[in-house]
Order: C-alpha cells, then sequence, then structure tokens
C-alpha cells in the first residue's frame, strides 16, 4: 500500500497534452524539449510545435508537477513525483470529494449500485483499512 507523499503539485488539474508530455517525462525519467518533441511526432499522424512543448514544460513546473535543471547549455525537466505518487493523491482526492456529499445515505445508495466484483474490492479496502489502523494503535 503506497502512502500518501509529503510533496504535492500546486495544482493537480492537467490538460490532456499536460498529461501527455507528464507521461513522456515520466518514461524517460529526464528529458529536453526536443526528447519531448520528439517522442510526440513519432506519431507520423501528429504536429506540435517545437515551442508548444516549452511552453506545457513551463506549465507542468509552474503547476509543481515538474522540476527543470539546466546541464551546460541544455535544460532538462525531472518529474516531481513517480506516477504512482500521482496516481495515489488523485485518488486521495477524489475519494474526499466523494466523503465531502456528507450524505450516509447518498453513500449508501452508491454501494447498493456497484457490481459484484466491486462491493468485493471495497470489502477488501474495508479490511485493509481495519488492519492499518490496528498496526497504528499497536505501536
Amino acid at each position: 500500500m503506497a502512502p500518501l507523499p509529503d510533496y504535492r503539485p500546486k495544482q493537480l488539474s492537467v490538460g490532456p497534452l499536460e498529461a501527455e508530455i507528464l507521461n513522456i517525462i515520466w518514461e524517460l525519467g529526464s528529458a529536453t524539449v526536443k526528447d519531448v518533441h520528439d517522442r510526440i511526432l513519432a506519431d507520423p499522424n501528429r504536429e506540435l510545435a517545437y515551442t508548444s512543448v516549452t511552453t506545457v514544460l513551463r506549465r507542468l513546473t509552474d503547476k509543481g508537477w515538474l522540476a527543470c535543471d539546466k546541464k551546460e547549455r541544455a535544460f532538462y525537466w525531472r518529474p516531481m513525483l513517480s506516477k504512482q505518487q500521482s496516481d495515489v493523491i488523485k485518488a486521495h482526492e477524489q475519494l474526499q470529494r466523494f466523503l465531502a456529499v456528507g450524505n450516509p445515505d447518498v453513500v449508501a445508495a452508491f454501494a447498493d449500485s456497484l457490481d459484484e466484483a466491486a462491493s468485493e474490492q471495497i470489502a477488501a479496502i474495508a479490511k485493509r483499512i481495519q488492519s492499518a489502523r490496528q498496526a497504528r494503535e499497536e505501536k
């Protein structure tokens, strides 16, 4: 079970192109604008200006998703958190919004609408939550 990371981007929302470029950075670990641009243009059906990639990389940096390091004459962007950490943060945010409804009847109605596989998944989650609570109490 992955813990909630201490670091969080300033802004969680990312657009489709930002998400695509973020995924490329996660795959490469660290990349220049050219690396990202070349990866996107590897698809013959895609067109995207080099300057657009630069703009998106800067925007992701401003949002807190990426950091930029200068090595010699090139700028390299690297992720501030892993894809897994990102998924944990996003799932946590979605769960918090769901629980903010605060009405047990709404939550119960949602639970009643789940299929068997989803219900089993909810039961497994509840079991893990209980185990985590017990482990904390034993410390």
